[in-house]
């Protein structure tokens, strides 16, 4: 089996100003931040077994959200940035119900790993697309995911994306998002569009309709990344369980299975944004290394 193992120690500690705590919301976009001047000024090393590639600094435009039309009187948001001269396009599936927040300074403000990591996948030179909820959902369930009416709000959407760029389309997902992104993936495969997918928190729990080993794992011929917290809590995401669902993708074109360990204290449940699930700590390693991952896959 083809293993990665990300970052052991927590990244270091600003010295927090006497003034009152700003908001969770506000903390994350000020870390987001300051990861894109760093990467665009090239500092901010990450340790020596998980280097970043040198590359040009893209030029990023203000991202905005769009509300695409994807089926009979239902349209799609999607929250859309792109860079200059983009290496690919990662289109961001946002685990629990779906969704980034809304829009502000140009970023979108929930709190789900991806959606934290905008700033970090901009910054590698790539163009960055997150799938919202649908005008008629209020929230995407496992079993939502893995409908017909998900399948064609997706269908829409990739295209709608790839009218914008021709750069290699990614699909990456995170926790309940790695439903929706194997999900399509298996639908979509043979039409050529999509260059490979990133599933990071799997949802591996049978129990769940949708959840990884109990769709086709073997009828998948992409390029795949599994990513997963070694301490990750969640129950429907057991870390142990993931090798054998890794194993299972018997034809996939490329395949690597990479481990994060360490991060900053976890707070909130297990489930949440805020914990080892969410990669609390080790955002900006676990997105670097998903983006130099996609744009030249090894096993």
């Amino acid at each position: 089996m083809d293993q990665h193992v990300l970052g052991a120690a927590p990244p270091r500690q600003r010295a927090a100003p006497r003034r009152a705590a700003p908001s969770s919301a506000w903390r994350w976009r000020a870390w987001a931040w300051a990861g894109v001047l760093l990467a665009l000024m090239g500092a901010g090393a990450l340790p020596s077994h998980a280097q970043t590639q040198a590359h040009p600094a893209p030029a990023v435009a203000p991202g905005a959200a769009f509300q695409v039309p994807t089926r009979e009187g239902v349209s799609t948001v999607v929250y859309w940035q792109a860079v200059d001269s983009a290496r690919a396009t990662v289109l961001l599936f946002p685990g629990g119900g779906g969704g980034f927040g809304t829009v502000s300074q140009g970023l979108p403000s929930g709190g789900n790993f991806l959606v934290r990591s905008v700033p970090y996948f901009l910054a590698q030179g790539l163009n960055v697309a997150v799938l919202g909820r649908p005008s008629d959902s209020a929230d995407l369930g496992y079993a939502d995911r893995i409908a017909p009416a998900h399948a064609r709000d997706v269908a829409q959407v990739i295209a709608w994306v790839q009218a914008r760029s021709a750069a290699p389309l990614w699909l990456v997902g995170t926790s309940r998002g790695t439903v929706s992104v194997l999900a399509v993936a298996l639908a979509r495969q043979a039409q050529g569009e999509i260059a490979g997918i990133v599933l990071s928190s799997s949802i591996l729990n049978s129990a769940k309709p949708g959840a990884l080993p109990s769709q086709d794992l073997a009828s998948l011929r992409l390029p795949v990344l599994m990513v997963h917290h070694r301490q990750d809590a969640c129950g429907v995401c057991p870390p142990q369980a993931l090798p054998a669902a890794f194993e299972a993708l018997t034809q996939a074109a490329v395949k690597k299975l990479m481990w994060v360990d360490g991060g900053r204290v976890p707070r909130g449940e297990a489930c949440g944004p805020w914990h080892h699930h969410g990669y609390v700590g080790q955002e900006r390693e676990t997105a670097e290394q998903i983006a130099q991952w996609l744009t030249a896959p090894t096993p």
